[in-house]
Protein backbone atom coordinates (compact mmCIF):
# COMPACT_ATOMS: atom_id res chain seq x y z
CA UNK A 1 0.00 0.00 0.00
CA UNK A 2 1.34 3.48 -0.80
CA UNK A 3 1.60 6.13 1.43
CA UNK A 4 2.54 9.99 0.57
CA UNK A 5 6.13 11.12 1.21
CA UNK A 6 6.02 14.09 3.68
CA UNK A 7 8.81 15.20 1.85
CA UNK A 8 8.22 19.01 -0.01
CA UNK A 9 11.13 17.98 -2.63
CA UNK A 10 12.82 14.65 -2.75
CA UNK A 11 16.64 14.91 -2.30
CA UNK A 12 18.17 14.30 -5.88
CA UNK A 13 22.33 14.77 -5.30
CA UNK A 14 24.33 13.03 -2.52
CA UNK A 15 25.09 16.17 -0.79
CA UNK A 16 20.70 16.84 -0.41
CA UNK A 17 20.58 13.65 0.53
CA UNK A 18 23.06 13.68 3.32
CA UNK A 19 21.43 16.68 4.14
CA UNK A 20 18.28 15.40 4.77
CA UNK A 21 19.54 12.47 6.37
CA UNK A 22 21.01 14.81 9.29
CA UNK A 23 18.03 16.82 9.78
CA UNK A 24 16.12 13.68 10.43
CA UNK A 25 19.40 12.61 12.91
CA UNK A 26 18.72 15.96 14.80
CA UNK A 27 14.75 15.67 15.08
CA UNK A 28 15.27 12.19 16.27
CA UNK A 29 17.67 13.18 19.06
CA UNK A 30 15.63 16.08 20.11
CA UNK A 31 12.20 14.18 20.00
CA UNK A 32 14.07 12.31 23.15
CA UNK A 33 15.49 15.35 24.61
CA UNK A 34 12.62 17.67 24.89
CA UNK A 35 9.73 16.26 23.32
CA UNK A 36 7.18 16.80 20.24
CA UNK A 37 5.27 20.18 21.85
CA UNK A 38 9.05 21.89 22.44
CA UNK A 39 10.53 20.47 19.13
CA UNK A 40 11.02 23.50 16.70
CA UNK A 41 12.58 23.68 13.04
CA UNK A 42 14.52 26.17 14.19
CA UNK A 43 15.71 23.79 17.24
CA UNK A 44 16.44 20.91 14.20
CA UNK A 45 18.40 22.98 12.33
CA UNK A 46 21.08 24.38 14.34
CA UNK A 47 21.63 20.96 15.80
CA UNK A 48 21.69 19.39 12.41
CA UNK A 49 24.22 22.21 11.54
CA UNK A 50 21.84 23.09 8.41
CA UNK A 51 20.54 26.80 7.61
CA UNK A 52 17.04 26.91 8.10
CA UNK A 53 16.01 27.01 5.11
CA UNK A 54 17.44 23.97 4.25
CA UNK A 55 14.74 22.66 6.28
CA UNK A 56 11.81 24.09 4.73
CA UNK A 57 13.07 23.53 1.56
CA UNK A 58 12.23 19.36 2.56
CA UNK A 59 9.29 20.07 5.41
CA UNK A 60 6.52 22.78 5.83
CA UNK A 61 6.32 22.16 9.86
CA UNK A 62 7.72 19.66 12.22
CA UNK A 63 4.97 17.41 12.11
CA UNK A 64 5.59 16.97 8.37
CA UNK A 65 9.43 16.07 9.63
CA UNK A 66 8.02 13.76 12.34
CA UNK A 67 6.35 11.41 9.96
CA UNK A 68 9.12 11.44 7.56
CA UNK A 69 11.10 10.24 10.13
CA UNK A 70 8.30 7.73 11.22
CA UNK A 71 8.47 6.61 7.51
CA UNK A 72 12.55 6.11 8.09
CA UNK A 73 11.94 4.07 10.88
CA UNK A 74 9.61 2.07 8.89
CA UNK A 75 11.76 1.61 5.83
CA UNK A 76 14.89 0.44 8.11
CA UNK A 77 12.72 -1.74 10.22
CA UNK A 78 11.84 -3.59 7.18
CA UNK A 79 15.57 -3.55 5.99
CA UNK A 80 15.99 -5.50 9.48
CA UNK A 81 13.62 -7.83 8.98
CA UNK A 82 14.56 -8.63 5.92
CA UNK A 83 18.10 -9.40 6.68
CA UNK A 84 17.28 -11.65 9.78
CA UNK A 85 15.00 -13.76 7.32
CA UNK A 86 17.65 -13.62 4.80
CA UNK A 87 19.97 -15.41 7.55
CA UNK A 88 16.56 -17.32 8.37
CA UNK A 89 16.30 -18.96 5.11
CA UNK A 90 20.09 -19.63 4.54
CA UNK A 91 20.29 -22.10 7.69
CA UNK A 92 16.87 -23.58 7.04
CA UNK A 93 18.61 -24.36 3.12
CA UNK A 94 21.82 -25.85 4.93
CA UNK A 95 18.93 -28.16 7.20
CA UNK A 96 20.09 -26.32 10.48
CA UNK A 97 17.83 -27.57 13.05
CA UNK A 98 14.95 -25.44 14.61
CA UNK A 99 15.76 -22.91 11.91
CA UNK A 100 12.94 -21.42 9.60
CA UNK A 101 9.60 -21.42 9.54
CA UNK A 102 7.06 -18.44 10.71
CA UNK A 103 8.02 -19.05 14.17
CA UNK A 104 11.39 -18.23 13.15
CA UNK A 105 10.03 -15.29 10.85
CA UNK A 106 7.56 -13.96 13.77
CA UNK A 107 10.82 -13.57 16.48
CA UNK A 108 12.65 -11.73 13.98
CA UNK A 109 9.57 -9.57 13.22
CA UNK A 110 9.24 -8.67 16.83
CA UNK A 111 12.81 -8.80 18.08
CA UNK A 112 13.66 -6.37 15.58
CA UNK A 113 10.48 -4.26 16.41
CA UNK A 114 11.52 -4.26 20.00
CA UNK A 115 15.00 -3.26 19.66
CA UNK A 116 14.50 -0.11 17.89
CA UNK A 117 11.78 1.26 20.41
CA UNK A 118 14.61 0.34 23.14
CA UNK A 119 17.67 1.76 21.10
CA UNK A 120 16.48 4.24 18.10
CA UNK A 121 16.77 7.59 18.85
CA UNK A 122 12.71 9.24 18.78
CA UNK A 123 11.37 6.04 18.32
CA UNK A 124 9.45 6.23 21.60
CA UNK A 125 7.49 8.92 20.48
CA UNK A 126 6.83 8.75 16.51
CA UNK A 127 7.31 4.89 16.01
CA UNK A 128 5.96 3.97 12.36
CA UNK A 129 3.56 7.34 13.13
CA UNK A 130 1.11 5.68 15.81
CA UNK A 131 2.46 8.45 18.37
CA UNK A 132 2.18 11.77 17.46
CA UNK A 133 0.09 13.71 19.31
CA UNK A 134 1.70 11.79 21.74
CA UNK A 135 -0.38 9.08 23.10
CA UNK A 136 -2.39 8.98 20.33
CA UNK A 137 -3.06 6.07 18.04
CA UNK A 138 -4.32 5.74 14.47
CA UNK A 139 -5.05 2.72 12.74
CA UNK A 140 -3.28 3.87 9.30
CA UNK A 141 0.42 2.94 10.47
CA UNK A 142 -0.55 -0.52 11.96
CA UNK A 143 -1.99 -1.12 8.32
CA UNK A 144 1.18 0.03 6.74
CA UNK A 145 3.13 -2.41 8.75
CA UNK A 146 1.13 -5.25 8.49
CA UNK A 147 1.46 -4.31 4.40
CA UNK A 148 4.86 -4.64 4.36
CA UNK A 149 4.97 -7.69 6.65
CA UNK A 150 2.31 -9.43 4.31
CA UNK A 151 4.80 -8.53 1.57
CA UNK A 152 7.89 -9.29 2.67
CA UNK A 153 6.95 -12.48 4.95
CA UNK A 154 4.20 -14.24 2.06
CA UNK A 155 7.59 -14.95 0.42
CA UNK A 156 9.50 -16.36 2.71
CA UNK A 157 6.22 -18.59 4.00
CA UNK A 158 5.58 -19.34 0.39
CA UNK A 159 2.28 -18.32 0.78
CA UNK A 160 0.25 -15.64 -1.68
CA UNK A 161 0.03 -12.28 0.04
CA UNK A 162 -3.94 -12.56 -0.01
CA UNK A 163 -6.47 -10.73 1.37
CA UNK A 164 -6.80 -13.68 4.05
CA UNK A 165 -2.91 -13.48 5.16
CA UNK A 166 -3.24 -10.36 5.16
CA UNK A 167 -6.17 -9.89 7.68
CA UNK A 168 -3.59 -12.30 9.97
CA UNK A 169 -0.61 -10.21 10.03
CA UNK A 170 -2.90 -6.96 10.54
CA UNK A 171 -4.37 -8.95 13.65
CA UNK A 172 -1.02 -9.71 14.76
CA UNK A 173 0.27 -6.20 14.25
CA UNK A 174 -2.61 -4.62 16.24
CA UNK A 175 -2.36 -7.02 18.95
CA UNK A 176 1.44 -6.83 19.20
CA UNK A 177 1.16 -3.02 19.44
CA UNK A 178 -1.23 -2.80 22.16
CA UNK A 179 0.68 -4.91 24.40
CA UNK A 180 4.13 -3.91 23.55
CA UNK A 181 2.62 -0.23 24.55
CA UNK A 182 1.48 -2.03 27.85
CA UNK A 183 5.00 -3.57 28.29
CA UNK A 184 6.61 -0.33 27.77
CA UNK A 185 4.84 1.52 30.05
CA UNK A 186 5.55 -0.95 33.10
CA UNK A 187 8.56 -0.64 32.42
CA UNK A 188 10.66 1.85 30.47
CA UNK A 189 13.04 -1.07 28.66
CA UNK A 190 9.86 -3.14 28.42
CA UNK A 191 8.31 -5.85 31.01
CA UNK A 192 9.97 -8.92 29.86
CA UNK A 193 6.80 -11.05 30.78
CA UNK A 194 4.33 -9.13 29.27
CA UNK A 195 6.55 -9.78 26.40
CA UNK A 196 6.74 -13.43 26.51
CA UNK A 197 3.13 -13.52 27.27
CA UNK A 198 2.28 -11.46 23.85
CA UNK A 199 4.30 -14.34 22.06
CA UNK A 200 2.48 -16.96 23.52
CA UNK A 201 -0.42 -15.04 22.07
CA UNK A 202 1.20 -14.70 18.72
CA UNK A 203 2.30 -17.70 18.58
CA UNK A 204 -1.29 -19.75 19.70
CA UNK A 205 -2.89 -17.51 16.99
CA UNK A 206 -0.75 -17.85 13.87
CA UNK A 207 -0.46 -21.38 14.87
CA UNK A 208 -4.22 -21.87 13.56
CA UNK A 209 -3.58 -19.80 10.39
CA UNK A 210 0.30 -20.80 9.38
CA UNK A 211 0.22 -24.05 10.60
Amino acid sequence: MSHPTPLRRAPVQRRSAERLTRILDACADLLDEVGYDALTTRAVAERAGVPIGSVYRFFGNKRAMADALAQRNLDRYTERVAERLKKAKKERETGKAGSGGWRAAMDAVLDEYLAMKRTAPGFSLVDFGNQIPVGARYAEPNHRVADRLTDLLSGYLRRPPDDDLRRTFLIAVETADTLVQLAFRVDAQGDERIIEEMRRMLRAYLARVLD
